[in-house]
């Protein structure tokens, strides 16, 4: 019989390509991990890792048996979601994770009705960029969480998790309002100015990059910051111009807002099978109206 706490660590370690990376996401030692999947080797019965240095791919049959495991994995999410649905009401740990704008206008009334409908539900929320919930929610850190994409940097689809789209917003060009107005409303104005972008490795960041590459240059990028109001109050006094969607919009006097041909999408996401989750389900019903209220009612 194979265990299937080892699919789950063949799972990971397909994701993350090292038994270190594999045993950081989940909270094991890289010894352990290494002696579960030898273990899982042997309830298998053929080799299933091939190692190349530091890194480690998988055999033909470790191919197999990890689109297995996340039809396995997703089939046990689903039988734990049918399970809760049968008590009373809902309680225990809600894991949420949201990236800095979602946190500060979508989050805070959810997480109040969340509190108000179902008292019994202890909600803990973790910020983080987009780039890092897919690997989050895997791993089991995360429940559920909001999640974006770029025009300009799509996502490729995760089978093992399911998202729902939420809202569509502008992006804007903003700049420095000059004495009579600012003469220059569009990316390519801005090719050698210095730019304003979000840490590397964000999306925010590639955004900038990309979008300005699709207007024939690279960004040269003299700040690096993560949240819209630093990223306005920069701009505001002169030290570059940025790319902001409009949740991030703050009072920001001195700057001109120009929207471009790109949005920004949030959507929910969670692990596959576990959509049906009644804590999942009130936190993204909850996160619906929330979000049909931003958006106007429309």
């Amino acid at each position: 019989m194979i265990d299937v706490r080892r699919l789950r660590l063949l799972l990971e370690l397909s994701r993350r390509g090292t038994i270190t990376a594999a045993a950081d996401a989940l909270a094991y030692t890289p010894s352990a991990v290494s002696q579960q999947l030898a273990a899982l080797e042997r309830e298998a019965g053929v080799p299933l890792l091939e190692r190349s240095g530091r890194r480690v791919a998988l055999t033909p049959a470790g191919a197999v048996l990890t689109r297995y495991a996340e039809s396995v994995l997703a089939t046990l999410e689903e039988a734990a979601a049918a399970l809760a649905a049968t008590r009373a009401s809902l309680t225990g740990p809600l894991r949420i994770g949201a990236f800095p704008t979602a946190a500060r206008t979508i989050l805070p009334s959810v997480l109040v009705a969340l509190g108000r409908d179902h008292p019994g539900l202890e909600l803990m929320v973790t910020e983080l960029d987009p780039v890092a919930v897919p690997g989050a929610l895997h791993a089991g850190t995360l429940d559920v969480a909001l999640t974006f994409v770029y025009d300009y940097v799509p996502a490729e689809p995760d089978p093992a998790l399911d998202t729902e789209p939420l809202i569509s917003e502008p992006v804007y060009l903003a700049a420095a309002t000059g004495p009579g107005g600012p003469a220059e409303t569009s990316i390519e104005d801005w090719r050698e100015a210095p730019w304003i972008a979000g840490s590397p490795d964000t999306l925010c960041h590639l955004m900038v990059v990309r979008a300005c590459q699709a207007c024939g240059f690279t960004p040269r990028i003299r700040h690096h910051a993560d949240d819209f109001a630093t990223v306005l109050a920069l701009v505001a006094a002169g030290q570059g111009v940025s790319l902001v969607p409009e949740l991030g919009l703050t009072q920001a006097p001195g700057v001109t807002l120009s929207p471009i041909a790109a949005r920004r999408h949030t959507s929910i996401a969670c692990r596959r099978g576990t959509r049906d989750h009644p804590a999942v389900s009130a936190f993204a019903s909850a996160v619906r109206e929330r979000s049909h209220a931003l958006s106007g009612g429309a």
